[in-house]
């Protein structure tokens, strides 16, 4: 695989993560209007509507094995929100934070599961400097493990094996077909869920507008993107450029919320930044399409 092809997929894996980085913060703003699964329904039957329309003439194409692909990444990506939103109610924040971000060590695994692929020497660096600066960003509280916990992480295993899996259906099929069958399992997923929630309330036209930027960039735009460059790098470096998802946030939510960082927050983030940059630069390795 050619450095520069490389380097471009990686950069725009890097700007998806800035991007989903921007929606804790704007979600927490829209559950004051719109309840969890309600709010997810919405997102993700917006993008399979969107996306639908815009990619018509691709998507009327759609072939078995895109299919069952698509369907199988689809339920994962349900499986993975559906998990972090259930372990929050159990447990803080940053406990999920700091779980969830424990998918930086499940994508090597099952990169070396399933694809018998091991990951480079730097990436192993990367990966351990990452989760010591995850811990310290998100300060997660020392007390037992409890439901919540165990949900987020079955939450971070499930996202670890959504990226290798979608680094292999991406070779084989079209990232339209990937995508729109996401959105459109997703959402069907989702459906019965809102049935145990009371109705959101009426929705004021900062919601509105917050809502269509949350299925555009970060769902719409995001998934495609991933689904068509992942493939060009590796699941695990992949996962490493993910694990800046929390720092982004941080800020964001600084920026939106004035939630100011702490101390070990700051050092946090400057570490896990620092694992990011150690298993980028210093990876020699040749990778092969």
């Amino acid at each position: 695989m050619k450095v520069n092809k490389r380097l471009r997929a990686e950069l725009v894996l890097l700007s998806l993560t800035i991007a989903w980085g921007s929606t804790f913060a704007l979600t927490k703003y829209l559950f004051n209007s719109i309840p969890v699964f309600h709010y997810l329904l919405y997102r993700f039957f917006l993008a399979t509507l969107f996306f639908g329309i815009i990619s018509w003439t691709k998507v009327k194409n759609l072939t078995s094995g895109s299919i069952r692909a698509g369907s199988i990444l689809g339920i994962l990506l349900f499986i993975g929100f559906i998990t972090q939103t259930f372990g929050l109610t159990f447990t803080t924040a940053s406990k999920s934070a700091f779980i969830t971000g424990l998918m930086v060590i499940f994508a090597p695994l099952f990169q070396f599961i399933l694809q018998k692929r091991m990951p480079s020497s730097a990436t192993g660096v990367g990966v351990v400097i990452v989760v010591i600066g995850l811990y310290l960003l998100t300060s997660p509280q020392t007390e037992g493990i409890n439901f919540g916990d165990l949900l987020t992480l079955l939450c971070a295993v499930t996202f670890g094996l959504y990226i290798v899996l979608l680094d292999s259906c991406s070779k084989r099929y079209s990232p339209v077909h990937l995508t729109f069958m996401q959105f459109f399992i997703t959402s069907l997923l989702t459906l019965p869920f809102t049935f145990i929630e009371p109705p959101p309330k009426e929705l004021k036209l900062d919601d509105v507008l917050v809502l269509l930027y949350l299925t555009l960039v970060p769902t719409i735009l995001a998934l495609f993107l991933q689904a068509n460059y992942q493939k060009d790098t590796t699941p695990s470096r992949s996962a490493i450029i993910f694990s800046l998802e929390p720092v982004i946030a941080t800020c964001f939510a600084f920026v939106i919320l004035g939630e100011a960082p702490t101390t070990s927050g700051v050092i946090g983030g400057i570490l896990t930044i620092v694992g990011v940059l150690v298993s980028q630069l210093f990876d020699r390795e040749q990778y092969r399409n």
